[in-house]
């Protein structure tokens, strides 16, 4: 193992830790640089002791596409809720949904909780890894066949291709 790669043994971590620590103390002075990039290196390596086997990424490019669509559904659903908080009248039906789904890769479950719970109007309420049913809660439900086609054929078919 060379010596980089055992002082960042997740890169990208490091520099999204580093990068954070860099925002939250709003200065790119040598001084928060270096604590950043220690913190970075460090914190990552705990990493290691956590889940020592890195995620298997088949199709970095569909990534990309994922998160278009991620990005779009977040700014629909955004202007959903404005809708919502503007309509008079009656208050959003809500509800759950359950949805059985095929990914069974824990990476790819928790980058579907983050896009579930990033999407305003839903959360990931529970999963039942047995059964491999998510329940989601849906702020405006009027289809529950909707939001089951969308988590399947939106996102985890998407992520089926990238985390096999």
């Amino acid at each position: 193992m060379s010596l980089l790669k055992r002082v960042f043994p997740y890169p990208l971590l490091a520099i999204a830790l580093a990068a954070m620590w860099l925002v939250l103390n709003q200065s790119v002075a040598p001084f928060h640089v270096v604590v950043g990039l220690a913190l970075g290196a460090s914190l990552s390596r705990v990493m290691l002791r956590l889940d020592p086997e890195p995620p298997v990424i088949r199709r970095p490019r569909l990534i990309l596409e994922l998160t278009g669509v991620v990005l779009y559904d977040i700014l629909v659903s955004n202007l959903r809720m404005i809708a919502i908080i503007l309509r008079f009248g009656p208050g959003p039906r809500s509800g759950f949904v359950n949805i059985p789904l095929q990914l069974r890769n824990r990476y790819g479950l928790a980058a579907l909780a983050t896009i579930i719970t990033s999407t305003p109007g839903t959360f990931w309420a529970a999963y039942d890894r047995r059964s491999g049913v998510l329940t989601i809660h849906v702020l405006d439900l009027h289809e529950p066949a909707y939001w089951a086609k969308t988590v399947k054929e939106r996102y985890e078919r998407r992520l089926l291709e990238v985390f096999g």
